[in-house]
């Protein structure tokens, strides 16, 4: 919990910007989850700053929640802080062949801002939901190219907010759906993204193709959290999930996608065990059929009961 002193400073640092006890089913795209002890969306990056300092001289935990994909959180709710980046969603296109976003930026307006300038080398992202922040974090991408072929720099916000650095892609070590290297609780800011220009037809015509195949192979009209598993090496999850006959199991409302086994979707009144049964039973299984022992893609935050 937050000690009460702690909440008065928040108040007087973020305004409304901050809230307690919040549910955080309404900010997860699978839909289930319990209270956060507070949620803030500061405004600015000198709000932002005086959030992590706050935190950290009351030893109050944080973390950036950015549009909810890849993240479950337990029913008994989570400690601390989660950070919305909302405000944080400026594009710019810059001289040099790349663009600086930050890292609210939704999926949407990356890729329409790129559509319609004609900026190519993001469309294998087309439809990869999310804000920018966490396709940094997860190294989102395709089995063909991932987050860690665009990025040319991060500006990233210590865990204190007491410094704001420019990390060049050396510095950066990237790894199959993560990144690596940074300090915890650091805060992405923004990021230099690789482009090139092309005609914008045909950046639409890659963009479409890709959300063609997403739409074809993914339940995207109900709520999901994206994959739950690492793809293992040499294989896929989805089809290991299949093959023990797995798809369309259920725990209480949360079922396992019949289009997609290594999709959990909320069929209207999932909670987070519920998820989590299924999780643990299609690692089971996949492990007693081949040996093979599943790692989750998806973040799971909060209290155990």
């Amino acid at each position: 919990m937050i000690p009460q002193q702690a909440r008065e400073d928040l108040r007087k640092l973020l305004g409304r910007a901050v809230a307690f006890d919040v549910p955080t089913r309404k900010f997860t795209s699978l839909r289930v989850g319990g209270p956060a002890d507070a949620m803030a969306a500061p405004r600015d990056r000198s709000e932002l700053a005086g959030l992590l300092a706050l935190c950290a001289r009351y030893g109050i935990p944080h973390r950036v929640l950015g549009r909810g994909f890849n993240t479950i959180v337990r029913d008994e709710g989570v400690e601390g802080v989660l950070i919305r980046l909302t405000h944080f969603r400026r594009i710019e296109e810059r001289p040099d062949a790349s663009l600086r976003a930050e890292a609210g930026a939704s999926h949407t307006s990356l890729t329409r801002f790129c559509r319609k300038r004609g900026l190519s080398g993001l469309e294998f992202a087309a439809g990869i939901p999310g804000s920018l922040g966490g396709w940094i974090a997860m190294n989102a991408g395709i089995p063909e190219r991932e987050m860690a072929a665009v990025v040319r720099e991060l500006e990233v916000l210590s865990p204190t907010g007491a410094r704001r650095s420019h990390l060049p892609r050396s510095r950066l070590r990237f790894v199959y759906r993560g990144l690596r290297g940074l300090a915890p609780g650091s805060v992405i800011l923004s990021a230099l993204l690789q482009v090139r220009s092309e005609r914008p037809s045909v950046v639409q015509a890659e963009v479409q193709r890709q959300l063609a195949r997403r739409a074809e192979t993914q339940p995207l009209d109900v709520p999901s959290c994206g994959s739950v598993f690492k793809n293992p090496p040499r294989g896929f999850a989805g089809r290991l999930i299949e093959a023990a006959g797995l798809k369309g199991e259920r725990f209480g409302d949360a079922r396992i996608s019949e289009l997609h086994a290594n999709f959990i979707v909320n069929s209207g009144g999932a909670s987070a065990a519920d998820v989590l049964a299924l999780i643990g039973k299609a690692r089971a299984v996949v492990r007693c059929r081949t040996g093979i022992r599943l790692e989750p893609e998806v973040h799971i935050w909060g209290r155990e009961s």
